[in-house]
């Protein structure tokens, strides 16, 4: 078995066009588009959150944030509100729709994602995310 460094990189970079593709299959049928669903399911599990908070955790532009924002808030499942603590930032929150429509499309996107992994155990799992960690946390340290 090739274990170059080379090797490693193709079988992770293919490993993640598939589970992107599952993903973005999953994410269709909601009618919005793969960076809508990432602030959405971003609001869900965190919460409110400041606008810069949101492209920063998901690495978009502020281009980008206020583009989809936009777009999010014209299907009605956001809302921007005043940051209390900071006059010059806004907050985005989820409204009773959002909450709903991110809340039941999540539940299909989780067994969708559980789909694309039942070829692995719980322990192939557990040892998969650690080795992609120690790669993301050693990439962090440089």
């Amino acid at each position: 078995m090739d274990t170059s460094g080379i090797h490693v990189w193709l079988i992770v970079w293919k490993s993640y066009e598939a589970l992107s593709a599952q993903a973005t299959e999953s994410i269709s049928s909601l009618d919005v588009c793969y960076t809508d669903f990432t602030i959405l399911e971003l609001l869900l599990h965190k919460g409110s959150q400041p606008i810069n908070a949101i492209g920063s955790r998901l690495n978009l532009t502020s281009g980008s944030m206020t583009l989809a924002i936009d777009r999010l808030e014209k299907k009605q499942f956001v809302e921007r509100t005043s940051d209390p603590n900071d006059r010059r930032a806004r907050i985005v929150q989820l409204t009773p729709e959002g909450k709903k429509v991110i809340t039941q499309s999540f539940k299909k996107h989780k067994k969708d994602m559980e789909k694309a992994l039942d070829g692995l155990d719980e322990a192939e799992r557990v040892q998969l995310i650690t080795l992609l960690k120690q790669i993301a946390s050693k990439e962090r340290a440089s």
